[in-house]
């Protein structure tokens, strides 16, 4: 049985579902992006302050990257019954390109090594991860 929209429409519920669902994305994609500005402020205060290897910080970054779209990608499947993967991936590549495009523009260039691949996969991966977990608590 076809849910319908108001005019009797099925293909105006599944646009606005669709709608729906890439709003939840972007405001995954938002959240982690904040969540990741506060961890590495809190880091960077600890770098500062105390007497921490600079050895650290790339295993640091990648570590907060990862939390922070396990966190942004559970809240935006949070209310969703399927496509957990596929949305929590989404906010993984969302979240990468946003933060690889304003680390290219703020003077690292766009350059591409192991580093980027690993943050880029393990962005997906816990996109990915955070997408179940979301749809399963809801």
């Amino acid at each position: 049985m076809d849910k319908k929209g108001r005019d009797g429409n099925v293909e105006n519920l599944d646009k606005n579902e669709w709608k729906q669902n890439l709003i939840r994305i972007v405001k995954g994609s938002i959240v982690a992006i904040i969540i990741t500005l506060i961890l590495l402020f809190l880091f960077a205060s600890l770098l500062t302050y105390t007497s921490l290897q600079e050895t650290i910080i790339i295993p640091v970054v990648m570590i907060i990257t990862a939390i922070s779209i396990l966190i942004g990608s559970s809240i935006s499947t949070l209310k969703i019954k399927k496509n957990g993967m596929v949305n929590g991936a989404l906010v993984g590549m969302i979240y990468m390109v946003t933060i690889y495009l304003i680390s290219s523009l703020t003077g690292t260039g766009f350059a591409c090594n192991v580093n980027t691949i690993i943050m880029m996969v393990s962005a997906v991966l816990a996109g990915m991860l955070g997408g179940i977990i979301g749809v399963n608590l809801s």
